[in-house]
């Protein structure tokens, strides 16, 4: 058995090897040591090797999935290596015949299909990136839904894409290794390689002319050679994880960079647009605007969130669909009801067509076509035309649906090896094997009455022992009788006792064969009727899509609509121009935080960055630290990137200009890891942006160059600056703290100045939150300071060196005023003073006893106190 491990064990080198032995999967040597401390089992031992015990755990197969999920999280793959035929049957080679084994399948992160193994809300992306000369793509797929995208893209825009698409598992040729691998580090993808052959493009071409039994790819569109490329190593890998089993995989889409709004890494992160900072969902714009209803619907919002779309055809349908939903609250209403029934039918398709599935996956399919057909019975005429077009494709073939309708059970079992969910009425010889099987007894119960009719013997019975069997036992007095004709005919004498006479019938003998074999054969025919309804639907599996596709996009129309009435958000017009006008705009995580936390209101504000052709658009916006500037950056971007997904936004109106990119760098951390500081972090983003961005893009930047010297920081943001608006000439949001740069809105015709308007009272600073034009006649950071809680000693001594520095600045002597101020001085010992003498109130109040005194004694107690304070006053 150690010899066999051994051998299939160096196939998989990189995996961990979960070694099928009867009800558990066993682990070996370092694979042993390595899985029982990531999933904190115990870890024993087995025999020897080379004179050294071998080191073995295991998990139970019940229960492997639960431990799959946590090996892959932790950064491992694992080989699956299963019994391949029964122990009886390796018995018959000879008692040391080992059972044969091999693996079924390579678990990896990007290859996972089953529901406990994957977020049902997003998609796991498995991803390859093909490079053909001077040409590069990126191809991509789901498995577990069978989506399949490619597209041409420069390796600089690898990281974004990775980020875009949150991809889980990144494939490269093994020649690219280093090159790419801090991209798959960033983008938290596992990084595979394989070796250049898979990203052959001519091979490619025979590999997915195979898969999709075409003869060329014509059909699905014009590929580049690198696409070509990436998508046969997709391929490739399929083959080899899955042993041959392919999943269904839709034809190939083309993307182009051209579709979708162009966003960061960076920006991503600072706009926490799938994730909160904290790197869980919470948080997250998606979290705060997710109201759909099925797992397809929340996996194409967030697909659209990460990728907006730029085509105003498609913007302009999208917000059609909405709208109409906004202003139908009863179809509305009747299409999420009926959505909440919606079965997963993309991944159930995906199972069943990898021989993963089971039942309930041929339910959920049938479940969602039922539904699927109410669906597009319910809302009524006068549909937007994207809405009636999801309606036609709600219209599939009913033979498949009236097929499963007809064969299988309300409510059927996980696994087809438990049978019992083909339902009864369907297959009349299983009915009656199910018969037998569960009503044996009866069954022979009734086969008595008939019998001893016949033989007109009340005394006849049908029995059973482990010698004979089913037989028919009549007293010895009516031997004679039983044994002449016509009943010899029927009765067959078996066996004669002293005191009973036994007998059989052909129908007798048969009905005992199949009670015997009932329960086995009805598996077996169940099974048969399994395969042969698996294979009904995987033929219709493109309608199957199409009609999962259809549901997915009516819930996230009916889901944004719902947001809209819930919120309060309005319909932004999006055109062709470069405007950019929002009124009284919010920010939905904001607010959302705000009404749960304590129900206060969120101060909404007025942007207006639109442009003429050709001309730059910035706002730069000073004010306090605290006063909402990020947030006001911030929410201006969400709403474009709202807009342009086709939904509602947060203000009272909205026009925005087709955004071709958003950047932004807002807040900033170390990278340690790479030995960079926050402001090299901060420098290395800005530079992206100023490289990169067209005169369609949204720029919003804060506090540049504030990780340096002064005068550094404020020179790099004037010139920031200067850029966008002379070079880039997009629209911008510009917060800074360095007040000097306010004159650059006198220089620069595109630029204007805004604030944050905050109220000083009595040494303390109100935030007011409300953007107004203008510029901050101060930083208020020593209010700021106060607040933060701050000893007041360093609040006073940063009054005092304010004062100064302004002063000397005022006078034009700056470096004198700072020469004499003692900058570093420690600061003076507190003043001992001697304890004053107890006053004379003081004295009587110490010798008053409060629970002693009667009220009028208190009263006049008060009076005295009170002459007292007179006299000493």
């Amino acid at each position: 058995m150690m010899a066999q491990y051994l051998e299939l064990k160096a196939g998989y080198s990189s995996a961990l090897l979960f070694y099928r032995m009867g009800d558990f999967y066993e682990m070996f040597f370092d694979d042993a040591v390595a899985a029982a401390e990531a999933l904190d089992i115990a870890l024993t031992k087995r025999g020897k090797h080379q004179g050294q015990d071998i080191p073995m755990c295991g998990v139970p197969v019940h229960a492997a999935e639960n431990y799959l999920q946590q090996l892959i999280r932790k950064g491992f793959r694992v080989a699956v290596c299963e019994q391949m035929e029964d122990p009886a049957e390796a018995k018959k080679r000879g008692y040391k015949a080992v059972v044969r084994r091999d693996v079924v399948r390579l678990v990896t992160p990007g290859t996972l299909t089953e529901d406990s193994l994957l977020d049902a809300r997003n998609n796991n992306f498995l991803a390859a990136f093909g490079r053909v000369r001077d040409e590069t793509a990126l191809a991509w797929v789901d498995i577990s839904t069978g989506a399949v995208r490619v597209a041409p893209c420069p390796q600089v825009r690898l990281g974004p894409e990775l980020a875009r698409l949150s991809v889980s598992e990144l494939i490269v040729a093994d020649s690219d290794e280093a090159a790419l691998a801090p991209l798959a580090e960033d983008a938290n993808a596992a990084l595979t390689t394989l070796g250049r052959a898979s990203f052959d493009s001519a091979s490619a071409v025979k590999r997915l002319c195979a898969l999709y039994d075409v003869q060329d790819l014509d059909a699905f569109g014009t590929f580049g050679r690198a696409e070509l490329s990436a998508l046969g190593a997709i391929v490739d890998y399929l083959e080899l994880t899955q042993k041959g089993k392919l999943p269904l995989l839709r034809p190939p889409t083309r993307e182009s960079a051209s579709q979708n709004v162009q966003i960061d890494a960076a920006t991503r992160r600072n706009l926490e647009l799938t994730s909160s900072l904290s790197g869980g969902r919470d948080g997250s714009l998606l979290q705060v605007i997710d109201r759909t209803l099925t797992a397809p619907g929340a996996r194409l919002l967030s697909r659209r969130l990460s990728g907006p779309s730029r085509e105003l055809s498609e913007i302009t349908a999208r917000q059609e669909a909405v709208t109409f939903f906004v202003e139908k609250s009863g179809p509305r209403d009747a299409l999420r009801e009926l959505l909440r029934k919606v079965p997963d039918m993309d991944r159930a398709l995906s199972r069943l067509s990898l021989e993963r599935g089971g039942p309930r996956d041929m339910a959920a399919i049938r479940n969602g076509l039922t539904q699927a057909g109410f669906v597009a019975g319910c809302l009524g005429d006068e549909l937007p035309p994207r809405i009636t077009a999801l309606l036609d494709e709600l219209r599939g073939d009913d033979a498949l649906l009236d097929l499963l309708d007809a064969a299988l059970v309300a409510e059927p079992p996980l696994l087809a090896r438990d049978g019992g969910f083909i339902a009864p009425g369907y297959d009349e010889d299983l009915d009656q094997l199910r018969q037998l099987r569960d009503e044996g007894r009866g069954v022979i119960a009734g086969m008595q009455a008939q019998y001893a009719e016949l033989a007109g013997v009340t005394a006849l019975k049908v029995k059973h022992n482990n010698v004979l069997g089913y037989f028919i036992e009549t007293p010895a007095t009516h031997a004679d009788k039983m044994m002449s004709a016509p009943l010899s005919e029927t009765f067959i004498h078996r066996q004669t006792t002293a005191n009973a006479v036994r007998f059989t019938t052909v129908e007798l003998s048969e009905l005992e064969t199949k009670i015997l074999n009932a329960g086995g054969q009805a598996l077996e025919a169940e099974k048969r009727h399994y395969s042969t309804l698996s294979d009904a639907i995987l033929a219709q599996a493109a309608m199957v899509n199409s009609v999962a596709g259809a549901l997915a996009e009516l819930d996230v129309a009916s889901a944004l609509a719902e947001l809209a009435v819930q919120e309060n958000w309005c319909r932004p017009v999006v055109d062709d121009s470069r405007a950019f006008a929002v009124e009284q705009g919010r920010h939905p995580v904001v607010e959302h935080a705000l009404r749960k936390a304590d129900g206060s209101p969120f101060i909404a504000n007025d942007c207006d960055l639109s442009a003429r052709d050709g001309d730059a658009a910035a706002w730069l916006l000073t004010g306090p630290n605290m006063a909402g500037k990020s947030t006001f950056l911030r929410q201006n971007a969400l709403i474009a990137l709202l807009a342009q997904i086709g939904a509602y936004v947060p203000a009272r109106a909205a026009r925005i200009g087709l955004v071709s990119q958003i950047f932004s760098r807002v807040g900033a951390s170390d990278d340690l890891a790479r030995g960079r500081s926050t402001f090299m972090v901060e420098m290395v983003e800005t530079a992206a942006i100023l490289n990169q961005a067209d005169d369609r893009a949204l720029v919003i930047l804060d506090e540049i160059g504030r990780g340096t010297a002064t005068y550094d920081g404020l020179s790099i943001a004037w010139a920031t600056l200067e850029h966008l608006h002379d070079v880039n000439r997009c629209r911008a949001l510009f917060a800074t703290h360095y007040h000097e740069m306010t004159r650059l809105a006198d220089r620069l015709e595109g630029v204007s100045n805004a604030t944050v308007a905050v109220k000083e009272w009595e040494g303390d600073v109100i935030f007011l939150h409300e953007v107004r034009k203008g510029a901050a006649d101060r930083s208020y950071g020593v209010q700021v300071a106060k607040l933060a809680g701050l000893p007041q000693a360093v609040v006073d001594r940063a009054r005092v060196v304010l004062e100064a520095l302004e002063k000397g600045e005022r006078e034009g002597d700056q470096k004198a005023v700072i020469d004499d101020l003692p900058l570093f001085a420690v600061a003076p010992a507190p003043v001992s003073v001697s304890p004053a003498a107890p006053s004379e109130v003081e004295k009587k109040l110490a010798g008053i006893h409060p629970d002693e005194l009667k009220p009028i004694e208190a009263l006049n107690l008060l009076y005295q106190l009170k002459e007292l304070i007179a006299d000493d006053g």
